[in-house]
């Protein structure tokens, strides 16, 4: 996305165009009415990345647009990021700019920051960090108290205090509070993923029994809708995502979930039938789950075969996509079996065409 892009006089007519969008996509499926919910214009995204382009004394932080990849384009603010990533910037710049073993070979400042303040900055470097860069970069790091620091090189991560943030989401009162780790994911749209957990909370409200959850991440969704359910059983592949989610279990003090380090496609064939259950959701107590509610939160692929007949034995499903084409092949897969009740679009990604959706399904049998 291109700074000038970010028109915040236009949002309303960008929000507009992508209702319109996702409605003719989906126009052939039988979907209730569309729930909208808006982003803040301005300063949505927790965390940004920028180019460090240098031109003789003077460096500054760029971006670029694919139709000219090798031209910068200067970004001194950026409207989309965090007020606190737009306070850091110059500040940064200034920082460095007059020691050598901080700017030099600098080609990449990465920022992650939370809606309490906190806030974690990754310096990227075409050459290898050292102790004189660590030393340096330790004395700078005391001009920004309420920041931790990352320098990167190849081969070579040097954390100067931490390399993650806690994030704290306010869900209908409630506050929940999330590790976040650098280079992992979550959700850069922090008013919108909670908006997003309320949206779940809201239609799961006076369900009870277990859930099942797929591609869990940190926890994000799990930890609110524990408060919903007897057990929540969680699955996640990435080793980092599941190291933070069982943290964010304990901090949030939640003692029904479970989480399991396991791929979608490895839990839908155990689960299908098509191989044994494996020792770890053995332990997590899979084999006497009976999930009332599965909640699916794939990447842009969207669901694969195994797991669309995983999830079609189950009474309710819950599914939130980042990529609606995907999503609108699986509705297509489930339509025999199941119906759409609700229907969201959450716009995590304003002026650009991303678009995140959620949608809640019932057996047919239950609806009718």
């Amino acid at each position: 996305m291109r700074p000038d892009q970010i028109q915040p006089e236009l949002y309303e007519q960008q929000l507009e165009e992508k209702h319109a969008e996702l409605t003719r996509l989906m126009a052939d499926l039988p979907l209730p009415d569309l729930e909208v919910f808006p982003s803040d214009p301005t300063h949505y995204r927790m965390r940004a990345e920028f180019r460090i382009w240098h031109e003789g004394d003077d460096l500054y932080y760029a971006m670029f647009d694919s139709a000219e990849p090798r031209t910068p384009i200067r970004t001194d603010q950026f409207l989309a990021a965090s007020t606190l990533i737009n306070e850091l910037m110059p500040a940064l710049l200034d920082a460095v700019r007059d020691i050598p073993v901080l700017r030099h070979k600098l080609f990449q400042v990465d920022f992650l920051t939370t809606t309490t303040g906190e806030a974690l900055i990754s310096l990227l470097y075409h050459k290898p960090i050292d102790d004189e860069w660590n030393k340096a970069a330790r004395l700078m790091s005391e001009a920004f108290p309420a920041c931790h620091f990352i320098g990167r090189s190849r081969k070579k991560k040097q954390i100067l205090t931490r390399d993650f943030v806690m994030e704290t989401l306010t869900v209908h009162g409630q506050k929940f509070h999330y590790q976040q780790v650098e280079n992992s994911f979550t959700q850069p749209n922090a008013g919108i993923s909670e908006k997003m957990l309320e949206w779940a909370l809201d239609v799961t409200e006076g369900l009870s029994g277990d859930l099942l959850e797929m591609y869990c991440g940190n926890g994000n969704f799990s930890i609110p809708l524990a408060r919903r359910f007897d057990r929540v059983v969680a699955t996640e592949i990435s080793k980092v995502s599941v190291n933070s989610a069982q943290l964010n279990i304990a901090i949030n003090g939640m003692s029904n979930v479970q989480v399991v380090k396991m791929a979608s496609e490895d839990v839908s064939a155990a689960l299908n039938g098509e191989s044994e259950l494996p020792k770890t959701l053995l332990q997590a107590g899979v084999d006497a789950l009976s999930p009332s509610v599965v909640l699916v939160d794939p990447p842009r692929a969207g669901l694969d075969e195994a797991t669309v007949e995983l999830v079609r034995k189950v009474d309710r499903i819950l599914y939130i996509s980042c990529n609606p084409e995907t999503l609108k092949a699986n509705l297509e897969a489930l339509a025999s079996t199941h119906k759409v009740v609700r229907y969201a679009m959450f716009d995590q990604f304003p002026y650009t065409h991303h678009v995140e959706t959620g949608v809640f399904l019932e057996r047919l049998e239950t609806t009718e």
